[in-house]
């Protein structure tokens, strides 16, 4: 695929960004666009390797290796390549409904198997998949594309996030009525309150694919809980099936003395206020500001980043962030082989940031929070802290243990949790008497996505637990056939 010598003749090259210092100033996407023929260059990098692991989408090591959705990333670089452009929106879309969504937020598990990584920067697939829909809707080419057929058949999805939906998209274009229920105030969840807009900018790219969705036929409910302002019962016979795609919005929490206090947030209703009063115009009651104060986010994973990065538009005074596990290795570890995700340190856009503006990367790792100590009026002040290193107990398992003489007291008049989730929040699911597994997600086997209830289907996070969006889209596809199986008897969508 590509130019047969291009990953000889070529070097790897990624778009420019805004420089941290100026982004931060505002809540633009940052990414710059690339030159045509640097693209295509970037294109002819990908080699005939044979057996191309970038798109298997398997499960090693625990985490993804290769792309879930099994995105044709040979053929598409390949068309780019050869400025076949149009042709390589239609492959990608092939597999991908939302190519401006995986482009900008997927952690691209396909570069971290890329075959020519084994011993060379990897190809730029991520960025070549941005490029591509990009131009697309640039072009003109991505049009409302209605079914010609209605089966007659009605669907309910519960939860517009990820797998919510590339599920109604899918069913929609089997010719299903497809009716999506939020409760939130607008379509997307994650997409739309999860990930702050810098990343993922909410009326220029999520929007846009939402209108054109409605244009072809789905309803998004907003504004509506079910079980709560809708009726379970009322759903159960109103539609022919239903899908649960509500994701793992359980938080995790932080039980240690003084939790109780004033200024300590879960990270996600400190960047959901955020999103809401910027598409608002206006902060909310809810609005959690970092103005002026010394922050301390609890957490290293990508939602501790978001906090980072909108905690310094905000105009923090000060900010750290708390992370349990040691630093990884600049390079793969022995025990981590390609094509394993490779766990390697690496600045994300916040940390970036944060080192623009105060100088260092704001990570502190191997290192617990012991206590949250509160001033006279019952609002956080400080977060107690102690270095950990990491050793077996008596069952052979690795846990966090303490050093003495490395506790610290860190000033904070704000904190974020940022724990990840623990899974779907229960109430529905009770109210649906389904079956739960033992972590607590929906039990539905994958691949099959039936619930313990007959014509009630479950996918996403809510049924496999917390997990990269790009599964909850593998996760929407698959539930689509398996539901459209169910009501047709046969079925011709993807898997």
């Amino acid at each position: 695929m590509g130019k047969p010598t291009g990953f000889m003749e070529y070097v790897r090259e990624i778009a420019s960004e805004v420089s941290p210092r100026d982004r931060i100033h505002n809540w633009d996407e940052f990414h710059l666009p690339m030159e045509e023929v640097k693209l295509r260059n970037q294109g002819a990098r990908c080699m005939d390797c044979g057996t191309p692991f970038c798109h298997t989408g398997n499960l090693v090591g625990g985490m993804a290796s290769g792309c879930p959705i099994n995105n044709l990333i040979p053929e598409f670089n390949d068309l780019v390549y050869r400025g076949l452009w149009k042709e390589a929106l239609d492959r990608l879309h092939k597999t991908n409904n939302f190519p401006e969504f995986t482009g900008r937020v997927c952690p691209a598990p396909c570069e971290g198997s890329c075959v020519l990584g084994i011993n060379n920067p990897p190809v730029t697939i991520k960025n070549i998949e941005y490029s591509i829909i990009d131009k697309g809707w640039q072009e003109g080419w991505i049009t409302p594309e209605p079914p010609t057929t209605r089966t007659g058949k009605k669907v309910a999805v519960i939860g517009s996030g990820p797998a919510g939906l590339s599920a109604a998209a899918q069913l929609n274009k089997a010719g299903h009525w497809v009716t999506v229920y939020e409760r939130a105030d607008r379509p997307g969840g994650l997409l739309m309150y999860g990930i702050p807009n810098m990343k993922l900018d909410k009326e220029e790219v999520v929007l846009r694919r939402l209108n054109v969705l409605e244009a072809e036929g789905v309803t998004f409910v907003c504004n509506t809980e079910i079980g709560k302002d809708l009726p379970v019962e009322t759903l159960l016979k109103d539609y022919d099936s239903v899908i649960l795609c509500t994701g793992a919005t359980k938080p995790r929490d932080l039980p240690i003395p003084n939790r109780d206090l004033k200024g300590i947030h879960f990270a996600m209703d400190f960047l959901t206020a955020n999103t809401k009063a910027i598409l608002d115009k206006t902060p909310g009651s809810d609005f959690i500001s970092a103005q002026g104060k010394d922050v301390v986010i609890i957490g290293g994973g990508d939602t501790g980043t978001d906090c980072v990065g909108t905690s310094i538009r905000h105009g923090c005074r000060s900010l750290v962030q708390l992370e349990i596990m040691p630093k990884p290795p600049k390079e793969r570890a022995a025990n981590n082989p390609w094509p394993e995700w490779p766990k390697v340190y690496k600045m994300d856009y916040g940390q970036e940031e944060a080192e623009a503006v105060f100088g260092d990367d704001p990570r502190v790792y191997l290192t617990t929070s012991t206590q949250f100590e509160g001033d006279e009026n019952g609002h956080v002040k400080a977060v107690h802290t102690v270095e950990v290193e990491w050793t077996k107990n008596e069952k052979g398992q690795f846990i966090p243990k303490p050093i003495p003489g490395t506790e610290k007291v860190r000033p904070a008049q704000l904190v974020l949790l940022a724990m990840g989730f623990l899974g779907p929040e229960e109430p529905l699911i009770k109210a649906l008497n389904l079956e739960q597994d033992g972590r607590g997600n929906v039990k539905a086997d994958y691949g099959q996505y039936e619930t313990s209830l007959k014509g009630v289907f479950a996918a996403g996070d809510c049924r496999r637990g917390q997990s990269l969006v790009v599964w909850a889209f593998n996760e929407g596809r698959g539930v689509a056939r398996a539901c459209d199986l169910y009501l047709m008897g046969s079925t011709d969508l993807p898997a």
